[in-house]
Order: structure tokens, then sequence, then C-alpha cells
């Protein structure tokens, strides 16, 4: 198995605009849209840090904490929270800037696991984190209670 490798190397920021096909009738930007930005970041920050193909296994949650218009910019940032032997959870956090007024706000939070798979397909292990900052740690430390949280939901009969 490889080394543990620090969280900041997964770490990836992306900034998208709002346009006005992004838009919904309340004339905010579709939560499809910011769904399909967060999937491709946790993606690629699986990616850099398992150095594999990997597939999403699950959004595991998303909060929708405020809205973001026409012209504002969102910069999403995600990083590996969690590791398993073949998984792992990335967090993923999503702001919106008024480009016009500087203001900034928390627009998404989320957490999605991904299985790293070779070439065959099969999942294939990944290295564990090293976790440094206190925002680190915080996530990291709760990483267990979400897997905990994530077996108990897929157990659960509909």
């Amino acid at each position: 198995m490889t080394q543990p490798i620090p969280m900041k190397q997964s770490r990836t920021i992306q900034t998208h605009l709002v346009l006005p096909p992004d838009i919904n009738t309340m004339e905010t930007i579709f939560g499809g849209k910011v769904l399909s930005y967060i999937d491709e970041i946790a993606a690629i920050t699986a990616m850099k840090h398992c150095k594999n193909t990997v597939v999403t296994a699950s959004i595991d949650s998303v909060d929708f904490l405020s809205s973001a218009r026409v012209g504002d910019c969102l910069e999403l940032e995600s990083v590996v929270s969690s590791t398993g032997r073949t998984s792992m959870e990335i967090y993923v956090r999503v702001h919106s800037t008024n480009l016009l007024t500087g203001e900034t706000k928390l627009t998404t939070e989320s957490f999605l696991t991904f299985v790293a798979i070779d070439a065959n397909g099969k999942p294939t292990p990944v290295p564990g984190i090293v976790a440094e900052t206190e925002e680190e740690i915080r996530l990291y430390e709760s990483g267990p209670a979400r897997r905990d949280h994530r077996k108990l939901r897929i157990q659960m009969k509909h």
C-alpha cells in the first residue's frame, strides 16, 4: 500500500460564470447545473488523489444554502475528506460572488463518494490521507460518522 497523501494535494478549484441558459423560472441557477459542476470537480479531485480512473458511487448529501443569479461567479472548492480501501469521500463547497458588489455567500455544500477503478473495471486500492489544517482535521475526524450513516442509508428498505 502507498503512503498516505496530504489532503491539500487533492484540493481543486473551479470557477464558473452563471449565464442566462443556466437559470430556472425563479431566475436562479438550476440545482442540476450546480450538481453537474459538483460531480465534475469531485471526480477530478478523486483522480488527482488516486491517480486512477474513478466512478461516482454516491452523492451522499447536497445542501443548497443560497442561490446564485445571472452574472454571479461560482467558485467550487473540493478535497478528499476521507478514504476507505478503494473509495474516497470528497467534500465540495460552492461560493457565489456578485462581481458588481463583491458580496460572497456559501451556496452549496456536498459530500460524494467515488471508487477507484483499474484497467479491468475492478475497484482498486487508494492511498490514505493526512489531515494537516484545523478544517482538514475536522473533515477527516467526522468521516467515519458519515461513512456509517451512508452504510445505514444503503441498507434501508424503501
